[in-house]
């Protein structure tokens, strides 16, 4: 049986399983070796995790870029040691006085290019080790401050400790991170109970494969409905080649453009019968592009169905 074409699974993790769980999943249900995973889910979280098949994992970064949207329940009155409810509790704090125009305005501050120093629980490396390996041997070392960029904040429900929030942001950002910032700006502390992502860029929630038909591994169904790769790349604009441009474009030259595009901007490439060549960058006056991203997937299958 012949292997899938290259594309992308969008599928919605399940809580208890790491993002790697998924692609592994994925490897033996599709029968393929190359899977990588847009963006890292922690175990106890759940929701959008696009996985990216053969050809398409050369697009990963770019899918990384886009926003994401997530769904948090933060608990106050408790502060742990990974920053939600899985780890060890470390503070208790009585909570009364809690209401939407206190926490709404207590978010405002965390909403645009902010500030985040990254939890010792996460995989970043120091010195060639993972944090969340210094973390589980009780070393704490000194983390720089990231800049990250958090597009909104709203507050969807509050209860008498907890509250849920709407949260859209940009890569690199940990929503636990911004539960405990938030609850130690409202002088409660406060760990993350529950997190969905619900959107990763144009991959919604409502659209994802549910876990139990990854696990399941009914190949053909699975199949059905893997994404073209220029799904990712949707709210690119489309630069058109004809034959002879489109093989200066393989070869890795400039190629001219059948119609201007903006100057100066990343854009996905098409051939002359609507297959993606790959990613690039138009010229100053948007007339010509050149070779960012080369995608050498088969060329004489179905074409990549432009958005």
């Amino acid at each position: 049986m012949s292997e899938p074409g290259p594309g992308i699974l969008v599928v919605d993790k399940a809580a208890g399983v790491t993002s790697f769980d998924a692609v592994a999943l994925a490897r033996r249900a599709l029968g393929v070796r190359r899977v990588g995973h847009a963006g890292t889910l922690d175990p106890p979280a759940t929701g959008v995790l696009p996985l990216l098949i053969g050809e398409a994992t050369k697009l990963t970064a770019y899918l990384m870029d886009h926003d994401k949207e997530y769904v948090a329940t933060v608990r106050f009155g408790v502060t742990t040691d990974t920053q939600d409810l899985s780890g060890r509790v470390l503070t208790t704090t009585p909570v009364s006085g809690l209401s939407r125009g206190r926490i709404d305005a207590a978010c405002r501050p965390f909403v645009g290019r902010i500030a985040q120093v990254p939890p010792m629980f996460s995989a970043l490396h120091h010195e060639g080790q993972r944090l969340y390996e210094l973390a589980r041997q009780g070393v704490e070392v000194e983390r720089a401050p990231r800049e990250i960029v958090v597009r909104s904040i709203a507050v969807e429900e509050v209860g008498d400790a907890v509250a849920t929030l709407r949260i859209v942001c940009g890569k690199g950002t940990y929503v636990r991170v911004l539960a405990a910032d938030l609850g130690a700006a409202l002088g409660y502390g406060a760990a993350l109970e529950r997190l969905t992502r619900t959107r990763v860029g144009p991959f919604t929630l409502r659209a994802a494969v549910a876990w139990s038909e990854l696990a399941e591994g009914r190949r053909e169904a699975l199949c059905a409905r893997v994404l073209p790769m220029d799904a990712a790349l949707a709210d690119w604009p489309a630069a058109r080649l004809d034959a002879e441009s489109a093989r200066h474009f393989g070869h890795g030259q400039s190629a001219q453009l059948l119609a201007p595009l903006a100057a100066a901007r990343l854009v996905r490439v098409y051939d002359e019968h609507q297959v993606l060549l790959g990613v690039g960058e138009t010229d100053a006056l948007g007339r010509s592009v050149r070779p960012v991203r080369m995608l050498h997937a088969d060329r004489s299958g179905t074409p990549a169905r432009p958005a």
